[in-house]
């Protein structure tokens, strides 16, 4: 009867063990990017890169400079910052893209940077910052 006793408290306590660790690798980890809005916040580095490089630099001929403001240091860009007003009006273009190609493109779940969307940056900019006829002021 004991040894039963004993049994039982080690087997629980091995199980207890073993589901704390568990646990602890299933911990979610924090997100790489800070004030996303439209990009899923738990976006892999390879896909904002790709985003950034082939929808922004080669759709619209702009480089990172372009929404993000620089470091209050002056080395490098802040890129949480909203200071630069384009950085929302990026966020804007994003959101009717995916709008437009969900709503009047029959896609479903369209996302930023997918080879299946219809309409995307390079539709109206075709690799210049304003597109034909749009006035920058």
């Amino acid at each position: 009867m004991k040894i039963k006793r004993s049994f039982t408290i080690i087997t629980v306590l091995a199980a207890a063990v073993t589901i704390i660790v568990l646990a602890s690798f299933n911990e979610p980890e924090p997100p790489l990017y800070t004030n996303l809005k439209v990009l899923p916040k738990n976006i892999s580095s390879k896909d904002l890169q790709s985003i950034m490089a082939d929808d922004f630099e080669d759709g619209i001929g702009v480089s990172c400079g372009f929404c993000h403001a620089n470091n209050k240091d002056g080395h490098g860009l802040d890129f949480a910052s909203d200071a630069k007003p384009e950085k929302e009006i990026a966020r804007s273009m994003m959101r009717m893209t995916l709008n437009i190609n969900e709503k009047y493109l029959k896609l479903k779940h369209p996302k930023i940077g997918d080879a299946a969307l219809i309409i995307s940056c390079t539709t109206c900019h075709k690799g210049q910052p304003f597109p034909d006829g749009a006035d920058p002021k």
